[in-house]
């Protein structure tokens, strides 16, 4: 669990994460649900719920965890109960985050590779399905956390603040259910990324081989292939989103090897370059949450020009109540 931090860079760092990640996640939900983005449904649904999983890590890790644990420490969410349950969403939150980029980016890889599979599979229906069942699974597999804490100290018959269990570090139980929420986490998402990603650029590279052999003009010069074009917008929206986040959760990892196979599990202080690497870590892995609307504004016009019909619908409203006052 990590704890508030007091280092002026943080301060700063967190609040203006929750001043952008807060509204960008709200407003790409919101272009996203109306439909308009020229993308399928199946794919807009993913979409959306990434964008709510984020907003959720958002509030929960930054907002709940980070700023009200720093600049309001001793608020009623510090209460013990509450601490707990504040554990669990975090960790449900993040789980659901790196799951339905998984789900997204198998999704993706269904529709490209397989054939068989894809008019089944690539279905609104299956991706709402998907996303409730990955939600569920990340909320009832993170339960366990609220039982890894006892209070710090009581004060008033008060359970104050969160602590690890005096048997968490010695417990075979506890060990287990630590290395396996690290592995399902970090390493077994980033590794099935990688793979899709890499079965699906490969085939996406030898279709385009062949489409562009077999629609060449006789002088040699190639056709305008609409279908290739298309191709050649999901790897790069696939590849952004799933490469991006791979990167920004690149330094946790680094940190969690690092520490177990150097034994550095405690930190002399804030100038220690373990605290450093895990802080910078954990400040990159929320960083994943704001980019997924940027990475839709930069690649997909469509998205861009939504977002701007939605901005200026309030100016728009204004200006007709205005006129109707005249």
């Amino acid at each position: 669990m990590h704890e508030p931090v007091t280092n002026p860079v943080y301060l700063i760092f967190y609040p203006v994460l929750a001043a952008v990640g807060i509204p960008v996640n709200v407003m790409a939900i919101a272009v996203l649900s109306r439909g308009k983005c020229g993308l399928s449904a199946c794919i807009s649904r993913y979409l959306v719920s990434m964008s709510t999983a984020d907003l959720m890590v958002v509030l929960t890790s930054v907002v709940l965890s980070r700023i009200i644990g720093v600049y309001y420490p001793a608020s009623f969410l510090s209460i013990t109960p509450l601490c707990r349950l504040k554990t669990v969403l975090i960790y449900a939150a993040k789980d659901s985050s790196v799951w339905l980029t998984v789900a997204f980016t198998f999704d993706r890889f269904v529709a490209i590779c397989c054939q068989n599979m894809r008019s089944k599979y690539c279905r609104k229906e299956t991706a709402g399905a998907v996303v409730g069942i990955v939600f569920v699974l990340s909320c009832f597999r993170n339960i366990p956390w609220y039982f890894a804490f006892e209070p710090l100290y009581i004060a008033d018959s008060t359970p104050w603040y969160c602590t690890f269990t005096s048997n968490y570090y010695t417990s075979k139980q506890w060990g287990a259910f630590s290395f396996l929420n690290h592995i399902l986490t970090l390493f077994v998402p980033l590794i099935l990324i990688s793979i899709f990603n890499v079965l699906t650029v490969k085939n996406i590279l030898v279709a385009n081989r062949i489409r562009k052999a077999l629609r060449s003009r006789k002088d040699g010069e190639a056709e305008t292939d609409p279908e290739t074009e298309n191709r050649k917008k999901s790897i790069v929206l696939l590849l952004t989103i799933s490469g991006t986040f791979a990167l920004l959760w690149a330094t946790t990892v680094v940190h969690y090897l690092y520490s177990r196979i150097a034994n550095a599990y405690n930190y002399t202080g804030t100038d220690d370059p373990v605290y450093i690497l895990q802080e910078a870590g954990y400040m990159l892995l929320l960083l994943s949450c704001c980019t997924n609307t940027f990475i839709y504004t930069i690649i997909q016009t469509k998205f861009r020009n939504e977002m701007k019909n939605l901005m200026k619908w309030p100016l728009v409203l204004i200006a007709q109540r205005l006129k109707q006052c005249e």
